[in-house]
């Protein structure tokens, strides 16, 4: 994903006109960036923070995906269950909304490179937390 976020780094951010005027590259590059910001978003969700859960002992196996958020969040590995809301919502948008609109796709672009340092930031705190 950062290499992604790298080579589109000279076009950000995302203007409306400009998504007319990409060329193979560029569509290359955000089509990769898009893929690794959804799996690691779901890779978090799915398998980082129940593993986590385990590792500490915490028995929320069998409990709601919420459940275990606000569990994670009061021990301090999320800032806010809101956070994380909104970067699934940010992921629901990228894999299933498929707007015609520039402005629009503009908008979802931009709120997902936003939202980059959110996510790498919620995988150092679990990164942090596990001894060495």
């Amino acid at each position: 994903m950062q290499h992604a976020l790298q080579a589109l780094e000279p076009h950000l951010p995302v203007l409306g006109q400009d998504l007319t005027k990409l060329d193979d590259e560029q569509v290359q590059d955000w089509d990769q960036f898009i893929l690794r910001f959804t799996k690691l978003q779901d890779a978090l969700g799915a398998q980082l923070y129940p593993a986590l859960l385990a590792y500490l002992q915490e028995p929320f196996e069998d409990r709601p995906m919420l459940d275990k958020l606000n569990r994670l969040e009061k021990m301090g590995y999320l800032v806010s269950v809101e956070q994380w809301q909104s970067l699934r919502a940010i992921r629901s948008r990228l894999t299933h909304d498929y707007p015609t609109d520039d402005a629009l796709k503009k908008a979802y672009l931009n709120d997902t490179i936003d939202s980059v340092k959110l996510l790498k930031d919620l995988l150092d705190r679990v990164a942090d937390a596990i001894p060495n």
